[in-house]
Order: C-alpha cells, then structure tokens, then sequence
C-alpha cells in the first residue's frame, strides 16, 4: 500500500477539488474523496515500488516535484478531460486550427496543452469580457464572440478541429460550420440538454461528431509529465476553509463576477475542517471526513483552493 499524506510539510496539506453540479445528476453541495486528490506520502508498503517517502503523489500517480501542487490537483480532472481527446484525435498538431469553445476550467488548460504544441488556437466564447485575457495572458491567436455574426462568418471552414467545453445549453450548428471538410468537433462537457445534432453538415462535410470523458492511468501520467515539462498548471485562487459556503455561491453566480470563479480546492490537516452536503441549498456543514469532488464552472478567472 501507500499513503498520501494529510499533512505536507511547511504550509501545505492534501488538495483536491469541488463543485456545485448544476445539472442535479448527482445532486448540489455533494462532496467525496475523488481522483483529483494530490498530496505527499508519508507511508510506503512493503510491496510499493513506484513510490518513496517525500514524493509528491496523486492517486495512483506520481507527481513532479517542479510541480506545486495546488496546481496541479485540477489537472487529474479537467486537465486530462482535454489533453485525452485532444491526443487521440490529433486535434493539436503543429500548424493545426483548434477552436476551443468555453474559456473555464477545462477550456483554459486546453489552451494551455494546444499552444505548447504549435497549434493555432481560437476561443469561441459568449463573453467579450474574457478576450483580453485569452489574448494577453494565454497567448490565443484568435478570439470569437459568439453572438457577433460577421465574426462567425469569417470563421466557417476555417478549423481542423473543435473541442467543446461548455455544458450550458448552446447550438452546435454555428460551431460545425467553422470545421473544413474532415474536421473533428469532440465535446468533453456533459450538456445540462441534449443539442440536436445537424446531420447535414457532418454527411457533406465528412465532419467527425465525437466525444471523450477523462482518460486512464497511463495517459493521465503521461499528461502530468508532459505538464511539468512545459510547466503547464491550473489557475487558482487560494481561499480558506470557513469562506467555502460563500465560495460556493460564487460558483454558483459566476457569471455576475468580475472575477468569477473557475474551481474551488480543499485542503485539511487530518482531523480538522470536515464537511458533508446539507440539506439547506448553499449551506455546507462540518460532518463527514470528505475532500472534495470535481468540476467546472465556465468562467476564466482563477480556481478557488481552500487552505
């Protein structure tokens, strides 16, 4: 066995991170101990060989120690939920056209592995506001409005592939149109409503309508590796256990922020801050043992990681 620690030395504990699922599948304010959880072990059993004392680990992987690890929690999650299909369908080639739709959580890190890569990348967003961003601090080679109509005609026929990070309902029509013939539109966000699909388009256009959930063992590994050589990271924002509830509510109206939030991390010392769903929305309450679960919220500001 091995065990990652609760405690890591000088200012750090166990990181992991949460959302408020909007969608009700698995209900609002649900946490539990998930796949993002990264930390240091601390105890090695007799049979573990991939492991050591000190190392910085997630579950079941090994984590760089050029990586910090508030950073790189949400990359076991939202950062392989794109750099997977992003891999598997060759949608980030060297002089390639990727459009990027949604700028969150899963969509900034798309961005992040798309531009290391030398492809060419266009954010498609609803938000005029985050252009500035997308362009200055992420280095994306284009930016669309997607209400702007001479924007969206320029675009048509103009990308090898698409990947769709939105849950929001939104049409897909406008966005396969931005496809050449043979282009990729995958989509990595579970829709609160099922789009109708516009079958015409794919059929004349031999356009390819895919879709990916995160990836496994070996290929998330291998993304955690391709992140510290290129010193890829999560954005967050580190906020303290007792602003959670209201963390939450920022999640939950993102939208209205100037800043709004992208994630939200939780970190303890073992037998402090626990916490369970409540049964009052927007109320989470000390009770049970849990780190947190998974998310996006589709917003670019950073993550928010509780300390």
């Amino acid at each position: 066995m091995s065990e990652v620690s609760t405690v890591e030395k000088q200012t750090m504990n166990t990181y992991g991170w949460a959302t408020r699922d909007s969608s009700r599948i698995l209900s609002p304010f649900h946490f539990k101990r998930r796949h993002e959880i990264v930390g240091e072990v601390t105890k090695v059993g007799h049979n573990v060989t991939k492991f050591k004392i000190g190392d910085k680990a997630g579950v079941g992987l090994s984590i760089p120690n050029s990586l910090p690890l508030h950073g790189v929690a949400p990359l076991l999650c939202a950062g392989i939920t794109v750099y997977s299909p992003m891999m598997y369908y060759g949608l980030c080639k060297p002089g390639q056209h990727l459009g990027v739709v949604g700028l969150g959580g899963l969509g900034h890190l798309a961005v992040k592995f798309a531009k290391v890569l030398g492809t060419k990348v266009t954010v498609i967003s609803t938000s005029s506001s985050k252009q500035k961003e997308a362009l200055e601090r992420l280095g994306v080679d284009s930016f669309l409005v997607s209400h702007d109509q001479e924007q969206l005609l320029a675009a048509v026929d103009t990308m090898d592939g698409i990947i769709d990070t939105v849950s929001g309902p939104h049409p897909i029509l406008p966005l396969i149109d931005f496809l050449k013939t043979n282009g990729k539109f995958i989509v990595v966000s579970v829709p609160i409503e099922a789009p109708e699909i516009p079958y015409i388009p794919l059929i004349m256009g031999r356009k390819l309508l895919g879709g990916s959930g995160a990836g496994g063992m070996k290929e998330t590994q291998e993304m955690v590796d391709f992140a510290a050589k290129h010193n890829i990271i999560a954005d967050v924002e580190v906020i303290s256990m007792d602003y959670v509830n209201t963390a939450m509510e920022r999640l939950a109206n993102g939208a209205r922020e100037e800043r709004p939030a992208r994630w939200r991390t939780e970190r303890r010392r073992r037998g402090e801050a626990k916490y369970a769903r409540s049964s009052g929305a927007g109320e989470v309450r000390s009770d049970a043992g849990d780190v947190s679960m998974g998310g996006e919220a589709a917003a670019p500001a950073p993550a928010i990681l509780l300390k």
